[in-house]
């Protein structure tokens, strides 16, 4: 089986644990709910499941295929909602997972797909916080929502280590083939990433004005909550898209300012290496006639001239930072 947990609550207490074959277990009475993890259930498991619970034909199609942008819809008194999970490893891409949340007036599902988080500590957590587990299934749907939205701030805190080690190395030395490339692979991952915060921030923003039975006016500001939580990631999103593409061009400035250094540098030997050639060329075209060809001195006064322009032309461009 994949369930990893199932268990009715009443009054913001764990009264029992139940087994999904257990039917006798499913009576609820009162203000009970019952609250199941799956993890990357199996199709039978899932139609059981929509047959107890009557859930909708197109969102457990949506559950089984685990392939949906972050969504939030209304199937008569049911809400089905779709979150989409990250995770991060230095050096390799952003991983994504996914969530799918079946939520009625007396039970809440959540299906997990590819997700590194459990939800174990989570539940532990609301546990722990009877008061808040009173409020029933809404206040369980925002804790689940907030849980994977918090996961995306680690991810983005990994990407900005990582960027930021790649802005020393960018000043300190020149970034090899690479590291451009990787560069490149952070700018795509970051894309994808924010294309995926887009929905979700719709998400969040339509479950804090939902009218449903089971949503409470007094759990709104939760979902309020995580729409600040959702702003915040969006916001360093952006200011860590900005600092790659600024990493990117400091990268290719250095590069040509290192390339004009050696371009100058060149020039300057060119410069100071043409007069000895050129002095050497002309009395190399064997004319008998010719100043100062047979002149005793002639060698020494040539030498000394070649040396001497070239000292004026190494001083010259020693002044002007060419050499």
């Amino acid at each position: 089986m994949s369930v990893v947990a199932a268990a009715i609550y009443r009054g913001g207490k764990r009264t029992r644990t139940v087994s999904l074959d257990d039917g006798r277990a499913w009576r609820l009475s009162g203000d009970e709910f019952v609250w199941i993890g799956l993890l990357e259930p199996t199709e039978a498991e899932l139609r059981a499941l929509q047959t107890r619970f009557k859930l909708h034909p197109l969102a457990v199609e949506d559950a089984l295929k685990a392939h949906q942008l972050p969504k939030a819809e209304v199937f008569g008194d049911q809400l089905f909602v779709v979150i989409r999970t990250a995770h991060f490893e230095p050096g390799e891409d952003i991983a994504y997972g996914e969530t799918a949340i079946f939520v009625g007036r007396r039970f809440i599902i959540t299906v997990r797909h590819g997700s590194a988080r459990a939800h174990t500590e989570l539940r532990q957590q609301l546990e722990a916080a009877p008061p808040l587990l009173r409020h029933g299934v809404d206040y369980v749907l925002h804790a689940v929502i907030d849980f994977i939205v918090d996961g995306y701030l680690p991810v983005v805190e990994a990407v900005e280590a990582e960027v930021e080690g790649m802005e020393r190395a960018a000043l300190d030395t020149f970034l090899n083939r690479a590291e451009v490339a990787r560069i490149f692979t952070l700018r795509r991952d970051i894309r994808r990433f924010q294309h995926m915060l887009g929905p979700t921030h719709e998400v969040c923003a339509r479950l804090e004005h939902l009218d449903l039975p089971f949503l409470d006016a007094e759990v709104r500001p939760y979902f309020r909550d995580v729409l600040d939580h959702v702003r915040r990631v969006e916001g360093m999103v952006e200011r860590l898209r900005e600092v790659l593409g600024s990493v990117l061009e400091a990268s290719v400035l250095l590069e040509q300012q290192r390339q004009g250094e050696i371009t100058r540098r060149l020039a300057a030997w060119a410069a100071i290496l043409a007069v000895p050639t050129a002095i050497a060329g002309i009395y190399g075209m064997n004319f008998d006639v010719m100043p100062e060809l047979r002149w005793r001195f002639g060698y020494f006064l040539v030498i000394g001239l070649i040396v001497t322009i070239c000292a004026v032309l190494y001083l010259r461009f020693k002044r002007a930072r060419w050499l």
